[in-house]
């Protein structure tokens, strides 16, 4: 049992590096507090609090195995390799991915509310 709990510790400590230390990590970060107020505004049904929340976690989910890839990569390949910048788009790009996803499930919930206000 206690190296569960320790795995979760380490869990958390990987997601603080993450927070602080990535801008685009933090850009999202800052972008779900703004949809979390948006939700509350609109008084969003549970289903669609749930697909926000999916797509958030999602989304710096991505931000953390990127930074996971980032590291890893710069460790075992410290000077310039093609394959390691190859390695660094793609987990880049999972991240984009992601984002561009929980990007269009905002719109898809929040686009008729927009409408509505004007």
């Amino acid at each position: 049992m206690k190296d569960r709990i320790a795995s979760f510790g380490h869990a958390l400590t990987g997601l603080k590096y993450t927070l602080l230390t990535q801008p685009n990590a933090q850009i999202h970060l800052a972008i779900f507090t703004c949809v979390l107020g948006a939700g509350w505004h609109f008084s969003l049904e549970r289903w669609e609090w749930a697909l926000i929340l999916l797509a958030a976690g999602l989304v710096i989910g991505a931000e953390a195995m990127n930074t996971a890839v980032e590291t890893l990569t710069d460790l075992v390949s410290p000077e310039f390799h093609p394959l390691a910048g190859r390695a660094k788009d793609v987990a880049a790009s999972a991240v984009l991915i992601c984002s561009l996803s929980a990007a269009g499930a905002g719109l898809f919930i929040f686009w008729p509310r927009i409408i509505n206000l004007f």
